[in-house]
C-alpha cells in the first residue's frame, strides 16, 4: 500500500527520472516543502528510532571520533549521531535541505554541507569512524545504486564503522518508487574494500510491528 506521504516525492521523481536526472528531483522538493506545497516523507519531529536504538545498544565510540551522515535531510539523524560525541559532516545534495537545517539547529556543532553523494569530495575517502546511511541510498534509482553504495564503503576510515537502514525489498520484486528499498544482496554490497559485515538483521519499528527494515553494520578491519 503506498504511503500518501510519499506521493509528492514521486511526482517530483517521475518528472526528474524522465530527464535523465536521477538525483535532480531532491531540490525541488526541498523547496516546494519550504513554500508550503509539498510534504517530505522523511521529516520527522524525531530521528530514525533504529538509529536511536543502534547507538543505545552499540555505544559507539564517538568522543574524538569523526562521522558523516550521509543523505542528512533536514538535520535528525546528524544531530543525534553529534549527540554521541563525534565531530559531524552532514551532506545534502539538496541546498535548500541544508541551508533549512542550519536554520533549524542554528547552535549545531555538526557541519552541514552541499554535495553529492554520485561525486563526492575526494577528501573523504577513508575518512571517517562512522559512517551513516539511513534511507538515503532507497531513495536513489536502480541505475546508480552501485556507484551509491561503492561511494558510501570507500568513506569508512581503517577500523571504522558503517550503518546502514534501509527498508527491505525482495529480489526481483519490482517497485514503483521512490522509495526503492534495499534487497539483501544489495546490502552485502556495502562489504567492499576491506569492510566486513558485523550483522545484517530484520527489524521493526515499535511504531510498526508489521513492518520490517534492514539495519546492517560494517567495520573496516
Amino acid at each position: 500500500m503506498t504511503n500518501p506521504r510519499d506521493a509528492d516525492a514521486t511526482r517530483f521523481a517521475t518528472a526528474s527520472l524522465a530527464d535523465g536526472d536521477p538525483t535532480g528531483w531532491f531540490e525541488p522538493l526541498y523547496a516546494a516543502a519550504e513554500a508550503g506545497s509539498a510534504v517530505v516523507p522523511w521529516d520527522t519531529d524525531s530521528p530514525n528510532p533504529l538509529l536511536v536504538d543502534w547507538t543505545e545498544r552499540h555505544e559507539p565510540a564517538g568522543v574524538g571520533g569523526r562521522a558523516l551522515v550521509v543523505g542528512s535531510g533536514l538535520g535528525r539523524d546528524s544531530e543525534h549521531v553529534a549527540r554521541q560525541g563525534f565531530r559531524t559532516i552532514a551532506f545534502d545534495i539538496s541546498e535548500t535541505a541544508v541551508r533549512t537545517t542550519r536554520e533549524r539547529f542554528p547552535n549545531s556543532p555538526v557541519d552541514y554541507v552541499v554535495a553529492d553523494l554520485l561525486d563526492p569530495p575526494a577528501e573523504w575517502t577513508g575518512a571517517f569512524d562512522l559512517v551513516v546511511e539511513s534511507i538515503t541510498v532507497q531513495s536513489m534509482p536502480l541505475s546508480v545504486r552501485t556507484t551509491a553504495i561503492a561511494n558510501i564503503a570507500r568513506m569508512v576510515a581503517p577500523d571504522g564503522e558503517l550503518l546502514v537502514i534501509s527498508g527491505i525489498r525482495v529480489e526481483g520484486e519490482h517497485v514503483a518508487g521512490p522509495p526503492w528499498p534495499l534487497t539483501r544482496a544489495e546490502v552485502e554490497a556495502f562489504a567492499l574494500d576491506g569492510l566486513v559485515a558485523t550483522r545484517i538483521e530484520k527489524v521493526s519499528l515499535p511504531t510498526r510491528p508489521d513492518a520490517y527494515w534492514w539495519r546492517a553494520w560494517f567495520r573496516r578491519r
